[in-house]
């Protein structure tokens, strides 16, 4: 694992072609097609006009104990956790699980950002590329898909007087304007893409694109308290799982 730690410290992410097996992805898949059908048709409206993404997928609300099974299962499986043991300096936990998909809505565009931009001020967004808390993405794609586009290195670095002008909207620019050295990762169904969610990036819409993100966090307060109960496994589901202090 040696190789992923420091692909991720460099450029800020690491990919794993054919990460698990076509059995078991399928199994993944058909879980997440049952959330995904199930959510949409409770958030239609939402999902018509401008949804990229959802999210929860493990909360009891859209699926039975046994598919809930299947997600803490990958989620808490021996390679994850080693991955994210080679990535991590020092303990993380679980933290939320999201879908990505295509926009219905064909005039919507991609749109640059860091994740931690929506909870925190420019300053404290500073901060974080220096000190954490750190966020990291565990993407697993379910199709063949066009990826993510992203800037290697801006999980370390502040941006440019152009990046955050595109990123925050600002001095005339919209943040779906391209921005230079950035890299286009195009994924295979069953490679996972892990990726630190302070670096710039945006998602390539295209395909079939449908990609389940595992969150995995430092194990600190200000990160855990996003956690929801109902998203964690219950006592039976956890005899089940191979780590399950993850979700301690």
């Amino acid at each position: 694992m040696v190789k992923s730690a420091h692909e991720f410290d460099e450029c800020g992410y690491v990919i794993k072609h054919n990460f698990i097996p076509s059995g078991e992805l399928n199994k993944i898949k058909q879980v997440v097609l049952a959330f995904h059908h199930a959510w949409r048709a409770d958030n239609n409206d939402f999902y018509q006009n401008r949804a990229v993404n959802s999210a929860y997928l493990t909360a009891p609300k859209y699926l039975g104990e046994q598919q809930r099974l299947v997600l803490f299962q990958f989620i808490a499986s021996t390679p994850l956790v080693s991955l994210a043991a080679s990535i991590f300096s020092g303990e993380f936990r679980f933290m939320n699980t999201q879908l990505f998909f295509n926009p219905v809505n064909t005039t919507q565009l991609n749109y640059w950002h860091r994740d931690p931009q929506y909870h925190l001020t420019i300053e404290e967004q500073k901060q974080a590329l220096l000190s954490g808390p750190e966020v990291v993405h565990f993407r697993l794609a379910l199709e063949d898909e066009p990826g993510i586009e992203l800037i290697p290195g801006t999980h370390k670095r502040w941006d440019t007087v152009q990046e955050l002008n595109v990123r925050l909207e600002q001095a005339g620019y919209r943040n779906h304007d391209n921005l230079p050295n950035s890299e286009v990762i195009a994924l295979k169904a069953g490679d996972l893409l892990v990726f630190s969610a302070n670096m710039i990036h945006r998602g390539v819409y295209g395909k079939n694109r449908l990609a389940l993100d595992v969150l995995l966090c430092e194990k600190r307060p200000e990160l855990t308290t996003f956690v929801r109960n109902d998203c964690l496994p219950n006592s039976m589901l956890l005899a089940e799982v191979d780590y399950p202090n993850l979700f301690s």
